[in-house]
């Protein structure tokens, strides 16, 4: 809690070098394709004079799309918050401060709903060896059998939180995501896992600090932790992940990608 706030630098990248990245727009004029024009519109200079013809044509083509869509296309919605951002800017590019005030304020309004109904807003499927783990392949599959059964169970169990445990970490989140002292000792780990196999995030500091997080499927959690430096392992769909990280302000990660089982 996705990816809190100024580690999404990363994903952003200079005009320039998203240029030098193998970007070839010399035949954009052309193009009737609404997510390429939207990307030149990203990348492109502020004063390129394309965009006085871009910027209109590809707001013509996602009104056509919303139009002519059918119920439930889940790319409605973008092309909707899309058109709603080419109305006042530029292009949809946005800025570090927006992404993480949007990100904060989903974060916040999620935990402030779970406070509400006193559960865990998030559905997940409970895990079995065959969500937690991929089939090992023939030659590995008797040093690998043992880590599903484990995974899965570690998991369920970890998800299990009882009302008072969860209403008590709800509130230490909710605390954290508002406070915005520099000094304080602890702040918030979001956890996005893009995978589709359930996952336990392991931090590991310290002495004796340790937090375990489970994240489900295509969802995300968090936790508040001690400033300082930690090792990060999960086995995401079977392969596994490790990297040390120093954490002294709010972080996001994300894990995996999508894999067809």
């Amino acid at each position: 809690m996705k990816k809190i706030f100024l580690i999404f630098g990363v994903f952003f990248f200079v005009n320039v070098a998203a240029q030098k990245k193998g970007k070839d727009y010399s035949e954009i004029l052309k193009s009737k394709n609404i997510y390429e024009i939207n990307a030149f519109l990203r990348d492109a200079h502020p004063d390129d004079p394309r965009r006085s013809v871009l910027k209109p044509r590809v707001m013509e083509m996602m009104k056509d799309y919303i139009k002519n869509a059918k119920t439930g296309d889940p790319k409605v919605k973008q092309m909707q918050d899309w058109l709603a951002m080419l109305k006042r800017r530029p292009s949809t590019k946005i800025s570090f401060e927006e992404m993480n005030a949007n990100i904060r304020k989903k974060q916040i309004e999620k935990y402030q709903r779970e406070l509400q109904v006193g559960q865990a807003a998030v559905v997940y499927t409970p895990s079995s060896p065959q969500n937690v783990y991929i089939a090992p392949t023939v030659s590995s599959k008797e040093t690998a059998a043992a880590i599903p059964d484990y995974e899965a169970s570690e998991f369920n169990m970890l998800m299990g939180e009882n009302p008072i445990e969860h209403k008590n970490k709800t509130v230490k989140i909710l605390n954290s995501l508002f406070d915005n002292d520099p000094n304080a000792k602890e702040c918030i780990v979001m956890i996005e896992n893009k995978s589709d196999c359930n996952i336990i995030v392991r931090m590991e500091g310290v002495g004796i600090t340790k937090y375990r997080l489970p994240v489900p499927a295509h969802g995300d959690n968090s936790i508040v932790v001690q400033k300082g430096d930690y090792l990060f392992t999960s086995i995401v769909c079977g392969a596994q992940y490790a990297s040390q990280k120093t954490i002294q302000k709010p972080l996001m990660v994300a894990l995996g990608s999508s894999v067809k089982k």
